[in-house]
């Protein structure tokens, strides 16, 4: 995401925040597919990912309404530390052991396929499709700390400083994890000859 996008954000809070509900509907619109997505990669049930997403929502309409936002207009990254928060909890509830992290560099050559583009014609939105089961199928084989970074870089345009503190990591493990998962995924891609 570019910084030129942290002013709409900022003002979308505000009129939110000032009573302006279609400000909120807006900002779910801009951001829900990054978001569900990134829930669903690191849950893998969709119902469950569903419920989290709501859950989410709900904690960020509660704390605009209190006024306790105060994250600068970095509003994408904020919503993805609730989600990830959520998605801990229920990990902890159920005695599964939470995900970690990954790291970086290239990862643009396998997920920008995965765009999000309006006015596609059919056959391109199948392909999207496609790919975006085939990635899924890959995140699954990464081990889980490798995957949650990947997911949070990723959908939640997170910096690694960010990834770091929410997976209580350093910002090098952090990176590291990121440069693995992609190494697996391309491992992953040429064994099974998947091309993007």
């Amino acid at each position: 995401m570019s910084n030129n996008e942290y002013p709409l954000d900022t003002q979308l809070v505000s009129r939110f925040q000032r009573g302006d509900l279609n400000a909120l509907e807006q900002l779910i619109e801009k951001y829900k597919e990054k978001i569900y997505t990134s829930i669903f990669f690191l849950v893998k049930d969709k119902y469950l990912a569903e419920d989290i997403f709501q859950e989410t929502f709900i904690r960020v309409i509660d704390t605009l309404r209190s006024g306790r936002y105060n994250e600068e207009g970095k509003v994408l990254p904020w919503i993805m530390r609730i989600a990830h928060n959520l998605c801990v909890d229920h990990f902890r509830r159920v005695k599964r052991a939470p995900f970690v992290a990954t790291d970086q560099n290239n990862m643009r050559d396998i997920f920008d396929v995965m765009g999000i583009h309006h006015n596609e014609n059919a056959e391109t939105e199948r392909i999207k499709q496609e790919t975006y089961q085939t990635v899924n199928r890959l995140l699954d084989h990464l081990p889980a700390s490798q995957r949650e970074v990947l997911v949070l870089r990723h959908y939640g345009d997170m910096s690694f400083k960010e990834i770091a503190k929410l997976t209580d990591c350093s910002i090098n493990t952090a990176l590291g994890r990121m440069r693995y998962g992609l190494l697996n995924l391309r491992k992953l891609m040429a064994t099974h000859q998947i091309e993007l």
